[in-house]
């Protein structure tokens, strides 16, 4: 398919969809060292027109990998639900656009549209979006998943709390947890990062979040970021296993290089819901995802880097997760230079995320090496709140001493409860207004419980 565009008498031509949605990306780094990205900014204008009269019939008739070559583009194309996409196949992109902005997207409305919508579909119509559009329709939609704790509520905001030490510590690990917790943090899950990933770590590591958990009855979800490998052979051998955790990205050559493919994803959440864990809910699958990792796995196949970030989606949709989450600037100024890319993929991430029907989070955060600071992080976590996130990170300080980035603290927490009136879920509410937490006020006990 060969696009064109005229501007002021000079010819844009686009070969194909994949070049097409490429070339109207808003300007990043990742793209920009992959070849991909519009030349100038008329060329990328040229390429948003091109792409909003464009229909949105064209997705079903075009993949951007071919069908027999990729096994998350037979994914996309075999889950695509036609009678659900007819409420919209009669539009460009451009017209979804309007559409999504209009009253006649409501919440529900978006909620029964998101199987008959392919990645590209959501992809393509965020790239047309500004900001405020981006919080605007995202703000619409309430993704609503269950597992000892009720996160997604309208009205409500969650937090992983992320207690990482370098060294696996149980003692520093526990120290962070009783921070978090008595600071209101956790209610999304409790996880941790770990330094080793090995069974008997892993193992170690989701005993000590389960012993904390019951002493103090506390309403959450326990995971150990562990590769989901590790993280089954740890279930074989007994260890509480809540949420088993996995990165993904939006090719199949891409998840390759993360050791996984949907195959192995579909043993783990069958693995982990047959273990029956949950109080209120059975939604196990932890998924994170980030703008770049197709690139860095020289696995992209020439799209965009948000447009394979999407596609990702599309994966973790397959498993009914119970939390997903864009890590968005940990890859890198590589990837996203700055504060206004970091910021402006985040809103992209979380908009096309619930667009698909995803329990969206992100991790606002970056690396110390790109051209950003917590201001940028506040201006992005504000607008997250306002376009409905479902939950943030929780880390000490918002400095992760393990992974070594800049994140989100458990204050930053507070901070966007209170100025937008959000409340936490309402399990880990109740818990936090009863007399339970009044017994973490004495870390040498839980610490006791991490030594033994």
């Amino acid at each position: 398919m060969l696009l064109r565009q005229s501007i002021n008498g000079v010819t844009y031509r686009f070969d194909g969809l994949k070049e097409l949605l490429a070339k109207a990306t808003a300007a990043r780094s990742g793209d920009e060292l992959a070849g991909v990205a519009a030349q100038s900014a008329v060329e990328r204008v040229a390429a948003r027109m091109a792409l909003a009269d464009l229909p949105l019939k064209a997705f079903v008739e075009e993949p951007l990998i071919p069908y027999a070559e990729d096994e998350v583009t037979r994914l996309i194309f075999d889950r695509h639900d036609a009678p659900a996409f007819a409420l919209v196949s009669h539009l460009t992109v451009g017209g979804f656009r309007d559409w999504l902005l209009s009253e006649y997207a409501t919440g529900h409305t978006l909620c029964a549209l998101a199987p008959g919508l392919m990645p590209e579909m959501v992809a393509a119509v965020s790239k047309l979006m500004r900001v405020q559009d981006l919080v605007a329709v995202a703000r619409k939609i309430e993704v609503v998943r269950r597992f000892r704790t009720t996160v997604g509520l309208r009205g409500r905001l969650s937090t992983r709390l992320q207690p990482n030490h370098p060294t696996d510590d149980p003692l520093g690990i526990a120290a962070a947890m009783v921070d978090g917790l008595l600071l209101g943090s956790g209610d999304a899950v409790i996880g941790i990062n770990p330094v080793a990933d090995d069974v008997a770590s892993t193992g170690r590591l989701l005993r000590l979040i389960d012993m904390v958990r019951t002493r103090y009855a506390i309403p959450t979800q326990s995971c150990v970021l562990a590769h989901i490998t590790t993280q089954m052979a740890a279930m074989k051998q007994g260890a509480p296993v809540d949420l088993v955790f996995q990165s993904i990205a939006g090719t199949e050559k891409a998840n390759t290089s993360f050791g996984i493919n949907l195959g192995i994803l579909k043993e783990a959440n069958e693995a982990a819901r047959a273990l029956r864990r949950g109080t209120v809910g059975e939604n196990v699958m932890y998924f994170e995802t980030g703008q770049g990792s197709a690139l860095s796995a020289n696995a992209h196949h020439g799209i965009d880097q948000q447009t394979c970030e999407v596609r990702a989606y599309a994966v973790a949709r397959a498993f009914d997760p119970m939390l997903v989450n864009t890590v968005v600037g940990f890859i890198g100024p590589e990837y996203l230079y700055d504060g206004k890319q970091i910021l402006r993929a985040g809103l992209e991430d979380h908009f096309c995320g619930k667009l698909m029907g995803l329990p969206m989070g992100c991790d606002v955060c970056y690396t110390n090496h790109a051209e950003a600071d917590q201001d940028d992080m506040d201006s992005l976590l504000t607008l997250l709140g306002a376009a409905g996130v479902n939950y943030i990170m929780g880390v000490p300080g918002a400095d992760d001493i393990m992974l070594q980035y800049q994140s989100t603290s458990f204050q930053d927490a507070l901070y966007l409860r209170e100025t937008l009136g959000l409340r936490p879920a309402p399990e880990f509410e109740a818990w936090l207004a009863g007399d339970m937490p009044r017994q973490l006020g004495t870390p040498m006990q839980v610490q006791g419980i991490a030594a033994s």
